[in-house]
């Protein structure tokens, strides 16, 4: 089971780089981050399948989903200087709120 949990955390930060190349390919004007985005996401969904054999896939998904989506959130603002208004970093701790009421009902 340990190694789904494993095998989940690759997908997660496999998906995370794929979108953060989304964003420095430009429009798939820059070479490497367009090349890598196929790569990460490639070995995303190649790790998020092999979790699944093992765990929910109600509880996988929105693992991957929300910690997904909050790492872009917080990559967006550090990173790429985007805003970080309170209705963005309260809707944060929504999904992070989702996520554990989704898993907390099994």
């Amino acid at each position: 089971m340990l190694v789904s949990w494993i095998y989940l955390l690759a997908a997660i930060i496999f998906e995370v780089s794929g979108t953060t190349c989304m964003k420095l390919s430009q429009g798939f004007t820059k070479l490497t981050p367009s090349i890598l985005i196929f790569i990460f996401y490639g070995l995303c969904f190649t790790f998020f399948t092999l979790c699944l054999k093992k765990l929910e896939v109600s509880v996988a998904y929105s693992v991957w989903a929300g910690l997904g989506t909050v790492l872009v959130a917080i990559i967006g603002i550090i990173w790429f200087s985007e805003s970080a208004t309170l209705t963005k970093l309260m809707s944060i701790a929504l999904i992070i709120t989702g996520v554990i009421g989704i898993n907390s009902g099994k």
